[in-house]
C-alpha cells in the first residue's frame, strides 16, 4: 500500500507510526523544505508536493489542508483521501465517541466532559483539535473505554463515520478564509452528525439556530441543551432532569457564554452516567484552558486577562461582558472575514473606556468603531511590550486589561499562543 503523508505536522508524524506499523510504502508531502523526515521514507517537498497524487492508494489530508486544494490539482482522488481523525474512527474499538463541534468553546466543553467522566470513574481519552491526534492514543482503548474529541471544521469536512454523541455548540461566521462559504462552513460541521443513526445522539444549542440546523443533519435523537430536557441555568441554579448540580456562582469559569458550554457538557454527560457528585465537583473546581480568559495577575489595582484564543468578534463581545469593571481592551489583528459592528456596537455599551487597536485590521475596527460614536480608542503599538506598556498607562484602579482581540493573530505573531504568550510575559514583566 502506498500511502502519501500530505503534511508532516504533528498529525503526520502520528500518522507515519500508523501506517508505518502497517507495512504501507510511505511518501510525505510538504510545501516545507527544510524537515526532519524519517530515514525510511520518501519525500516531495515544495513547491510542487501536491503534484501526481494519483500515483498513490492513501492520500492522508492534514486538517489545515482543504480538500479541494488536492482535488483541484489530482481530479479522480477524491476517495483516495482520508485523516487522522477518520482513521482512529475507523479502527476505534469503542462505540463510546463523543463529538464536539461548535465556532468557540470546543476545548472547554470537551475538557470538561473528559473530567467529569474520569470523575465518574470512566476510562477516558481526550483528543482532536486540541492538540492531541487520536490515532495517538488508539492502543489504550478498549470496547469499554470512553473517548472525547474535539473536532474542527477542518477535521470535519470529509469525515466519513459520526460519533455516538455529537455536540455542537454555539454556530457563529468564522474561517471564511478557508471555507469557500458559509454554506461549506456549517456543512462540514454538520458531518459531525451526518452517518449517526436513530440509537446516537445529536446534541445542540437551543438558542443557535444554525447549531440545531446543523445537528439536525442526521437520524440521531435531538437533544437540546441550555433548555429542558438538556441542562440549564433554573433562576441561577444549574439544572438537568429535576437535579440540581450547583449554582452559577460556584462556578470558576467566567462569563455567561461558558454557562453554555457547562450545560452542554452536563447534558452530553448526562446519557452516559448521571453521578451528580462528580459532576458538581469538577464544574465547581475548573478554572479554564490557557489563553481562555485566563488571569494573569493584579499590578496596582489592575487584573490583567488573557483571552487570545478569542479570535472572533463573537468571543470578544462575550469576553468584554464577562467583566462589570471598566475595561481596556485591546482589539485587532489579522483578517478572517469577519463584520466588526456588533464587536463595535459591544465596546460601546460594555464599560470600554479605551480599546487599542492591533494589526492590520485597526484601521477597520477603528471605522466600526466611529460609526456607533465611540472615539476612545488610540494605536496599541508595534509590539507586545508597547501594547501592555500603552494598556498599563491608560489603565486605572479597578479596571481590568483584557486582550481579546476578535481577530486572528497572524502578521504580528505565530499563532494565537504566541500572541497569549507574549502577553503573559509582558505582563509579568510590569513592575
Amino acid at each position: 500500500m502506498k500511502v502519501a503523508l500530505l503534511g508532516f505536522d504533528t498529525e503526520g508524524k502520528v500518522s507515519y507510526d500508523y501506517f508505518k506499523a502497517q507495512g504501507a510504502d510511505i511518501t510525505v508531502c510538504d510545501q516545507k523544505t527544510d524537515l526532519e523526515l524519517p530515514a525510511d521514507v520518501a519525500s516531495q517537498l515544495g513547491e510542487h508536493y501536491l503534484d501526481n497524487l494519483d500515483q498513490f492508494d492513501v492520500l492522508v489530508r492534514t486538517a489545515g489542508l482543504p480538500p479541494h486544494h488536492i482535488i483541484e490539482k489530482n481530479p479522480g482522488v477524491a476517495g483516495k483521501i482520508t485523516t487522522n481523525v477518520n482513521e482512529f474512527l475507523k479502527a476505534c474499538p469503542t462505540r463510546n465517541v463523543i463529538g464536539v463541534t461548535g465556532t468557540k468553546g470546543k476545548g472547554t466543553t470537551s475538557t470538561l466532559i473528559t473530567n467529569i467522566l474520569k470523575a465518574a470513574g470512566k476510562d477516558v481519552q481526550l483528543g482532536g483539535n486540541i492538540g492531541v491526534p487520536p490515532l495517538t492514543f488508539l492502543n489504550k482503548l478498549t470496547e469499554d473505554s470512553w473517548v472525547v474529541l474535539e473536532l474542527s471544521s477542518f477535521q470535519l469536512i470529509d469525515v466519513q463515520r459520526s460519533p455516538h454523541i455529537g455536540v455542537c455548540l454555539m454556530v457563529v461566521p468564522e474561517h471564511l478564509n478557508w471555507h469557500e462559504d458559509m454554506d461549506e462552513y456549517t456543512g462540514a460541521k454538520a458531518q459531525l452528525f451526518e452517518h449517526q443513526s436513530s440509537g446516537d445522539v445529536a446534541i445542540y444549542f437551543a438558542e443557535n439556530e444554525l447549531s440545531k440546523e446543523i445537528a439536525s443533519a442526521g437520524a440521531g435523537r435531538k437533544l437540546p441543551y441550555y433548555r429542558s430536557p438538556g441542562a440549564f441555568v433554573n433562576g441561577n441554579m444549574l439544572t438537568i432532569d429535576g437535579a440540581e448540580i450547583c449554582t452559577t456562582d460556584e462556578l470558576k469559569l467566567l462569563g455567561h457564554h461558558n454557562w453554555q458550554n457547562v450545560c452542554a457538557a452536563l447534558t452530553a454527560y448526562w446519557q452516559v452516567d448521571q453521578d451528580i457528585d462528580a459532576a458538581r465537583a469538577v464544574l465547581t473546581s475548573f478554572t479554564g484552558l490557557e489563553h481562555r480568559l485566563e488571569f494573569v495577575r493584579e499590578l496596582e489595582g489592575v487584573q490583567y486577562y488573557d483571552d487570545s484564543f478569542g479570535t472572533t468578534p463573537e468571543t470578544a463581545i462575550v469576553a468584554m461582558q464577562a467583566f462589570n469593571q471598566p475595561k481596556i481592551v485591546i482589539l485587532g489583528g489579522s483578517d478572517k472575514g469577519a463584520s466588526y459592528d456588533a464587536l463595535a456596537k459591544a465596546v460601546k455599551e460594555s464599560g470600554v473606556h479605551k480599546a487599542l487597536l492591533i494589526g492590520d485590521q485597526a484601521s477597520k475596527i477603528q471605522t466600526s468603531l466611529e460609526q456607533v460614536g465611540f472615539t476612545d480608542f488610540m494605536p496599541g503599538g508595534d509590539s507586545m511590550e508597547e501594547i501592555v506598556a500603552n494598556a498599563r498607562s491608560n489603565a486605572n484602579s479597578g479596571d481590568v486589561v483584557l486582550l481579546s482581540t476578535g481577530c486572528a493573530s497572524f502578521g504580528m505573531f505565530q499563532n494565537y499562543k504566541d500572541r497569549g504568550n507574549q502577553f503573559k510575559e509582558a505582563v509579568r514583566a510590569l513592575a
